[in-house]
Parts: structure tokens; C-alpha cells; sequence
């Protein structure tokens, strides 16, 4: 089978790495890819958005699955342009149709479907500019903090969590009169702030049937002991320590048994990856947010436990035949520390030429995310721009692992945290 992986990122070279060691799978191509994928198969010049140039591609190389990395091509409705398309609509996709989409698209849209469901999450209340004064009100009432997220796609940066009652009326202001977030931030959802601890829980499904991945734990935050700015991610353990059989019962039966029910209740077509974003608080699962592919860099750590051959896991899912597959799981624990570039999550300096990535292949595995070939080097080529991953018998042997192997990898400006797992 020829398939096709679309993105450039960490989570993309994830998926070329496991579908490379597929028997069944032929050819392999990524679009555009970074210069991980381009040393596991063929990078295309194609944008995630250019429909049209990736349906000539899909054409031109004989395409039979693809597999959709990033949101955007999703919420876009790329799903629906192979269906409609008389030459596309045999080939098999990951990722849910638009109107499934909405999940992650639409903050106010998965609120609704989690309330109608019964899926507990924060309580929450929308408004736009024509409503503003009611969300001055509405935030009034409220105990700090406060927490104001854009409805939609905004990079993950559409968050803001404020201790300041005034303030949170400004950024209120800020987002939905003078578009802070832009087309994003039309809509603003105010949460209640829930305190306890996050966790994400991975869930492959084919729209009825579904196998749950090992859930992980993230660190967003781009200093030390969980400070600084928020940013894509800077690293990942999974599984997760604290998750017990009994809270992880709790989460299939309150959280991924009716979120699965809801797809067909709600008529939502979904076959791809439901990422759900935990929190646990006491001993309680809350969702905070659904989106609707596998996270980055969540992959990195989640794809390496997973023994299965996973063009038979795509392939079942895309036939509404996942109830056939039994998911494999390794009993390891791996670990991800994310190399960032210096400034990230604010502005950085790319195309710095980084030495020393085969020093540490035997012992732990990189994922490339922000990568280009420019000759026979690898240069930086984005904020996050390697992915280091371990797997050992627990975490802390793991990160010890991952850290050696960084000590032999170096770019300049190369940033990254030291104090993974502290929290757990």
C-alpha cells in the first residue's frame, strides 16, 4: 500500500517512523515532511491546505490510505473534499469529517456536545463583541481565576488563565472587540478554573468501534517547574504514574464511552484519533479541551509503546472494522524531551546547523520536528525542532536515558527543560 502522512512535524516523522516498519506498507510519502521523514520516505513539496496540489499527488504516486497529521487540513474539511471528489473518494483517510472537526475548531461547539452528553468539563458561558457587556458581568461573578479561551484555532496560544478580575475584563475586550486572537477570538468561552493536575488520553476510533491508546502526561510550560510562557509542548512521559485501574475506569466510562456514543447520536462521522485533555481533580476526571488528531509531542512518547502493525490499525479503522484489532501495548515506560529553539515561544533564529544526531540513535530514538536538509546538513527550521525519546522500566531511567543522549546533540541557541517529571 502507497500512503501519504500530511504535516512537518514531530508528530509526522512519528507516524513515518511506525508505518515504515509496516510490511504492508510500499511506498511511503510525506507532505511537506522535515528532514527526518525525508531520510523514511518521500518529502512532497505540498502545503497542508493545498487540497487541489495534494489530490495530484495522491493521483500521481498511487495513493491508497492518508493520514491526516495537523488540525487545520481537518477543521478545513479535507475529509470531505476526498469524498466528494469521484477520483479521491476510494482512497482511505484518518482524521474526521469537518462537521466532526468542529470539536477542535469550535471551543463553544464541544462544550455543547460534552453538556449534551453529560461529559464533565468546567462550567462555562460564550460571548461575542455584541454581547460583551453580559461577559463583564458574567466574569464579575465569577472567583479568580479566570479563565478566557478564543473559540477557535488560534495555534494553542487562544488561552488565557488571569488571577485579576479587571484585567480579565481588558482581555475580555481585547479579544473579542480588537480581535487579540483575530477570527479566533469572534466567540470568547469562559471557564470556571479547575485545579488539579493534566493528563492526556489518546483514543483511535472508526466512529463506533474504538482502541484506546497508553495516555500521557505533558509539559507546556517553557521554564522550569512549570513556568514561563505556555508553548507547543516541551516533552512527555507515558503512561502516567498517577493514573490508577480505578481513576482510569472512571475515565472510559464518564468521559470515553459517552464521547464515542455522542459521535453517533450526534451524527458526527469520525474516524481518526479523539485526543481528550484531562484533568484530574481529587479523584475525578474533567475534560478541558477534545481535539480531533494525536498530540505533538504526545506522539513521540505514546507511538513508540504500541506494538502493533500500525497500517493494520489505520486500515480497520478507516474500514469501520477497528472491534477486530486487540491494541499491543510494551510494558516500558518511554520518555520525550523536546529540543527548542533559543526564544521559542517567541521569536527565534532559525537555520542553525545541528551536529551530532547520530551520536545517540542506539540509545534513545529522534523524532525530527522543526528540521530542512540545506545539502548534506540539518538545519533548524522551526521553534520546536527535535524530539528525544527513551524507553526504559520507568520514567526516571528513561529521562536519564534521553538526557545523555542530548548531552551529544547541539545547535546553537539549543534550549530544553532539565526537570521533567518533577511533578509526578
Amino acid at each position: 500500500m502507497n500512503i501519504l502522512i500530511i504535516g512537518g512535524g514531530g508528530r509526522e516523522h512519528t507516524f513515518a517512523w511506525k508505518l515504515a516498519q509496516s510490511p504492508k506498507c510500499n511506498q511511503l510519502f510525506v507532505a511537506p515532511g522535515n528532514a527526518g521523514t525525508a531520510q523514511i520516505a518521500t518529502n512532497l513539496a505540498i502545503g497542508v491546505n493545498d487540497f487541489v496540489g495534494l489530490k495530484s499527488a495522491v493521483i500521481e504516486n498511487k495513493i491508497e490510505m492518508v493520514v491526516v497529521g495537523p488540525e487545520d487540513p481537518l477543521v478545513n474539511g479535507i475529509h470531505d473534499f476526498f469524498l466528494k471528489d469521484e477520483a479521491l473518494k476510494k482512497v482511505m483517510i484518518i482524521g474526521p469529517r469537518k462537521q466532526a472537526a468542529q470539536l477542535e475548531g469550535s471551543k463553544e461547539f464541544a462544550k455543547e456536545f460534552m453538556k449534551s452528553n453529560n461529559i464533565p468539563t468546567a462550567q462555562y458561558a460564550s460571548f461575542t463583541a455584541a454581547t460583551l457587556e453580559e461577559g463583564i458581568t458574567f466574569l464579575s461573578q465569577m472567583k479568580a481565576p479566570y479563565v478566557l479561551k478564543a473559540d477557535g484555532l488560534a495555534a494553542g496560544k487562544g488561552v488565557l488563565i488571569l488571577n485579576d478580575l479587571a484585567e480579565a475584563q481588558a482581555q475580555l475586550k481585547e479579544m473579542l472587540v480588537d480581535e487579540k486572537f483575530g477570527a479566533a477570538s469572534k466567540t470568547v468561552v469562559i471557564e470556571e478554573f479547575l485545579d488539579g493536575i493534566e493528563l492526556s488520553c489518546f483514543v483511535l476510533t472508526d466512529g463506533k468501534n474504538f482502541v484506546t491508546f497508553p495516555m500521557a502526561k505533558d509539559y507546556k510550560r517553557i521554564g522550569e517547574g512549570d513556568t514561563g510562557l505556555n508553548t507547543g509542548g516541551m516533552g512527555a512521559i507515558s503512561p502516567v504514574p498517577f493514573v490508577t485501574p480505578e481513576f482510569e475506569k472512571k475515565i472510559h466510562q464518564r468521559i470515553i464511552l459517552p464521547t464515542i456514543a455522542g459521535f453517533e447520536k450526534a451524527d458526527l462521522p469520525f474516524q481518526g484519533f479523539v485526543f481528550i485533555g484531562l484533568i484530574k481533580v481529587g479523584e475525578d476526571p474533567f475534560v478541558i479541551e477534545y481535539n480531533v488528531r494525536m498530540g505533538d509531542p504526545e506522539t513521540e512518547v505514546v507511538l513508540p509503546l504500541i506494538k502493533n502493525d500500525f497500517v493494520d490499525l489505520l486500515s480497520a479503522t478507516a474500514k469501520g472494522e477497528l472491534n477486530s484489532q486487540n491494541i499491543e501495548i510494551d510494558e516500558r515506560t518511554a520518555t520525550t524531551v523536546m529540543l527548542v529553539s533559543g526564544g521559542y515561544p517567541e521569536a527565534y533564529a532559525k537555520g542553525k546547523e545541528i551536529t551530532g544526531l547520530n551520536s545517540g540513535a542506539a540509545a534513545s530514538i529522534l523524532f525530527h520536528a522543526g528540521t530542512q536538509l540545506e545539502g548534506n546538513k540539518v538545519i533548524t527550521s522551526g521553534g520546536r525542532v527535535l524530539a528525544v525519546t527513551s524507553l526504559a522500566s520507568n520514567f526516571k531511567e528513561g529521562l536519564k536515558q534521553s538526557y545523555a543522549t542530548i548531552e551529544k546533540i547541539s545547535f546553537e541557541g539549543m534550549n530544553y527543560r532539565k526537570d521533567l517529571g518533577f511533578d509526578l
